[in-house]
């Protein structure tokens, strides 16, 4: 697994789509100690900001269809792999093959039009 040690800024809000996903690259720390490039799903509603590793519990495979692209339905985030869904704002998947687990939360801060990834806890 990989955490966040380290604030990193991600991109412009205005590069979410409202009501919509995109996917980022940031910088973790692996398991290991070395940092390690993963893809993290932003998920926008206004200037709201959702972050989660883009690795579906069920499979560890990304949730999106193709690079940052994904399947959203109403509040819920879908995985093109398996069908699992996610509730946008938990994490927490609500059907499918992993019901009761959860997407992995990253922190975020949205600060002067920006999207930060903070320190994990």
């Amino acid at each position: 697994m990989v955490t966040v040690t380290r604030s990193q800024r991600l991109c412009p809000l205005q590069e979410i789509p409202d009501g919509g996903a995109t996917a980022v690259d940031a910088r973790l720390c692996g398991a290991d100690g070395v940092d390690e490039l993963v893809s993290v799903i932003l998920l926008r509603r206004g200037g709201q900001v959702w972050g989660y590793l883009n690795v579906c519990p069920h499979a560890g495979r990304r949730l999106d269809y193709a690079p940052g692209k994904f399947l959203l339905q109403q509040d819920t985030l879908i995985c093109a792999v398996h069908g699992a869904s996610f509730e946008q704002a938990s994490g927490a998947c609500v059907g499918g093959p992993c019901r009761g687990e959860s997407l992995h939360r990253v922190r975020i801060r949205v600060e002067d039009g920006t999207v930060d990834l903070l320190p994990e806890d």
